[in-house]
């Protein structure tokens, strides 16, 4: 028999919760649920996070309602697996937030004060680096590296761009934004030799030492570069999508076009974009 769903009147978060225990019931769930696991529900909750990012990127908040609605209940999936095996509930997910959250802001519950925005973001990384050292000495993460608890999981940039950032909390680093530029001019010239030698092994070697340089030049300017990485596919997708109009208004497909009167376009596009 068909149970009803849970009654509207429950506050959302508390029905929310309700339906994931139903559809992960083992006598009448849903059976796709049940077979889930948290290496299967990972790659959804990686995909619906971009989806958050996608429509803030388009400015659509009523899109980003229902984004981070998906998001929240992987959230409660995650949290309702692991609940199924006496390892901790949804409660304890908010609870252990709610904590940090206190934890890493004295200076708005506590007695701490910080000169500036820089001050405060040290002290956010020293409150960080702390708690690293904590769960290490409770057993709860390796010691062998600081490097160690980056996740690996994370889009290649910004886990480089992590990576950098330890580094450079203890020195590691390159001074000046003139330096980092250097560098990479360096690095490009040996991904060009290694081009112009044939090898594809050490090209693409070459590649990511250029990519993990640049992820170190977000990273000194302040900038996100996966952010900054959608914002210009964003402008290509803007910019192509004129040019395949323009090229309609002739007749014509871009198979049907050449180079020279696409990059033409282009140009029109990007005049366009600077007109606003």
């Amino acid at each position: 028999m068909t149970r009803p769903a849970p009654s509207a009147d429950l506050r959302p978060i508390d029905r929310l919760l309700e339906i994931m225990a139903r559809l992960r019931d083992p006598s009448d769930g849903c059976p796709w649920d049940l077979e889930q696991t948290f290496a299967t529900i990972a790659p959804y909750t990686v995909e619906e996070a971009y989806e958050v990012a996608d429509a803030i990127q388009r400015g659509d908040l009523a899109d980003l309602k229902d984004e981070l609605g998906d998001l929240l209940l992987q959230v409660v999936f995650h949290s309702r697996m692991a609940e199924e095996q006496g390892a901790f509930a949804f409660e304890d997910v908010a609870r252990a937030i709610n904590d940090k959250m206190v934890r890493r802001h004295p200076h708005v519950f506590g007695n701490e004060s910080y000169a500036d925005l820089d001050a405060q973001k040290a002290g956010w990384d020293q409150l960080k680096a702390q708690e690293r050292a904590e769960k290490a000495a409770n057993g709860q993460g390796k010691v062998e590296s600081l490097l160690d608890d980056v996740p690996v999981g994370l889009p290649g940039l910004t886990r480089a761009v992590k990576l950098s950032k330890r580094a450079a909390g203890v020195g590691f680093v390159w001074p000046t934004v003139q330096d980092v530029v250097v560098k990479l001019h360096e690095e490009v010239g040996e991904m060009l030799a290694e081009i112009e030698a044939g090898d594809l092994d050490k090209v693409r070697d070459e590649l990511g030492d250029v990519l993990f340089v640049v992820a170190n030049l977000a990273r000194t300017l302040d900038v996100d570069p996966e952010d900054a990485v959608r914002s210009t596919n964003a402008k290509f997708v803007r910019r192509f999508q004129y040019v395949e109009r323009r090229l309609a208004e002739r007749g014509k497909t871009p198979d049907q076009s050449d180079l020279a009167e696409m990059d033409a376009l282009w140009d029109e596009a990007k005049a366009a974009g600077r007109a606003g």
